[in-house]
């Protein structure tokens, strides 16, 4: 029999044992999937009040997925896991009666229960509950991964990344570290809401599907509308809705926006994945800049209690007085070349001498960004402002009002990698319209992930925008950063994957 073969018929054999203990359970006259269960505490409040608790013998009752067991006859001891952690019970066939204790004999690792019972103290010292009430909630029939430990060491862990992914339910019950991670991701969001709320942001939201996109640099994803027959697609960016609504004369406006790019997948890039765009009247990228910094100093004292954060064995101080250097004064830096107007034959001729292969299709932008992307951005650990960037690269961007061929736009790198990029907005339509037209003709020339004309939006431009600020920030990156993860997989709940073998 090959090792397959026999793993997968352990398996079955416990399967086959969990639903004949189903079976015994109803048998029991028990209902192995009641409708819900009135809980007075978690793991966590009963630890908080239990000086209180174990001295009144107040009885409490909780729920949560059964971790371990330890039979010893009339007696037993358990592990149970909720939302707040783990917490030992006690179980006596004096205390909860035959029945319950009969029905606590038939429970695997997995099972959902609830419990109600005492707080004291075992002569080992550990905090812990004493049923005198047991209830199955959820029978489990598929075996957990059992994860031991000692001497705080953990063997046979459930460490397996494509897996973990893949079954993230698992992946939370058997690691809580994980379910921090995604905690302390929730906060980074509810933390930047509150920061644009006080700051007189209103928070809207735009369509996902769009009958144009726009908005960034990449590839759709396509799909068709079949009552109104129209090909529609998912969003790229809410950049253009949102400038729409500026024009409209909301002043101040944000948006948590999932977006979907047709992309490769790596530690960097997920097709869907979590952006916030803000974008502010009277304002230039100045402006943006200030507000940034700011915010993320406050994410880092509210996540850690301080500026200063380790990603990846570095320590990054995100303390407000970032650098704001240019674009090409970083590559002439870095690389020793100076791209400031060159035309696309003449980058083309310095990225080939740096020894970047490009597709012979590529534009003056991506080859400018090409190089930056290989030879500065991994170069940049701490927090740095990438400002004033050539117009090529940026068909959104305002000019820049004392550099010509650049725009205001910027992007800040740290640790490496981008996580946000910002513009002092365009908002002469004339100048919109050319921008379009020299995307329109990267289209044509086969460009994929070149912007298509908006004709609404110059007509939104043609209305009046006033002076503006926006702000695209990748929350996945932002997360990753913040909480020290190696990949965007390690900060999204469920990410795409290739199909299984």
């Amino acid at each position: 029999m090959s090792k397959t073969t026999g793993q997968d018929g352990h398996l079955q054999e416990i399967l086959d044992n969990r639903h004949s203990k189903l079976d015994r359970i109803r048998e029991l006259g028990v209902d192995p999937y009641p409708y819900g269960y009135e809980i007075t505490h978690t793991s966590g409040q009963l630890l908080e009040e239990f000086e209180e608790l174990s001295t009144t013998e107040r009885e409490v009752t909780l729920a949560g997925r059964l971790l371990s067991v330890r039979r010893m006859g009339k007696a037993s001891f358990a592990h149970i896991l909720d939302s707040a952690g783990r917490l030992q019970l006690l179980l006596q066939r004096d205390e909860v009666g035959t029945t319950a204790y009969d029905l606590f004999k038939l429970l695997d690792i997995g099972d959902l229960i609830g419990v109600r019972g005492v707080a004291f103290v075992t002569r080992a010292g550990e905090k812990s509950l004493l049923v005198k009430e047991l209830h199955l909630l959820a029978k489990n029939l598929y075996p957990l991964p059992i994860v031991k430990e000692k001497e705080g060491r953990k063997f046979d862990a459930f460490t397996d990344k494509d897996q973990r992914y893949r079954q993230r339910y698992l992946d939370l019950i058997v690691n809580p570290e994980i379910r921090e991670v995604f905690r302390r991701r929730s906060c980074i969001v509810q933390e930047m809401r509150e920061f644009l709320l006080t700051r007189d942001y209103l928070e809207v939201e735009t369509p996902v599907l769009q009958p144009i996109y726009g908005g960034a640099a990449a590839r759709p994803f396509v799909t068709h509308h079949n009552a109104l027959d129209r090909r529609l697609y998912l969003r790229i960016a809410n950049e253009l809705y949102l400038k729409r609504l500026i024009v409209g004369g909301f002043e101040r406006v944000f948006e948590f926006a999932r977006d979907f790019r047709n992309e490769g997948i790596d530690r960097y890039h997920n097709p869907e994945f979590t952006q916030l765009e803000l974008y502010a009247a009277w304002q230039d990228y100045t402006y943006m800049m200030d507000l940034f910094e700011e915010m993320v100093a406050q994410l880092a004292r509210s996540l850690h209690g301080t500026t200063k954060i380790t990603k990846q064995d570095k320590e990054i101080d995100l303390a407000p007085g970032w650098p704001r250097v240019p674009m090409l004064e970083l590559i002439r830096e870095h690389t020793g070349e100076d791209l400031s107007g060159k035309s696309e034959p003449e980058l083309a001729a310095i990225a080939k001498k740096l020894g970047l292969e490009l597709d012979k299709k590529s534009a003056a932008g991506h080859i400018i960004d090409a190089i930056f992307g290989e030879f500065v951005e991994p170069k940049l650990i701490q927090p740095t402002f990438v400002i004033d960037y050539p117009v090529e690269m940026s068909p959104l961007a305002r000019q820049h009002r004392a550099a010509e061929g650049l725009v205001e736009r910027f992007e800040v790198v740290v640790a490496g990698k981008e996580i946000c990029n910002a513009f002092s907005e365009l908002n002469d339509p004339e100048e919109q319209k050319s921008r379009f037209q020299s995307q329109h003709e990267l289209i044509e020339r086969g460009d994929e992930e070149a912007q298509p004309f908006d004709h609404d939006f110059v007509r939104a431009l043609e209305i009046g925008m006033p002076p503006t600020a926006g702000l695209g920030i990748g929350i996945d990156r932002l997360a990753m950063l913040l909480l020290d993860q190696d990949s965007i997989r390690d900060v999204i709940l469920f990410p795409q994957l290739r199909p299984e073998a």
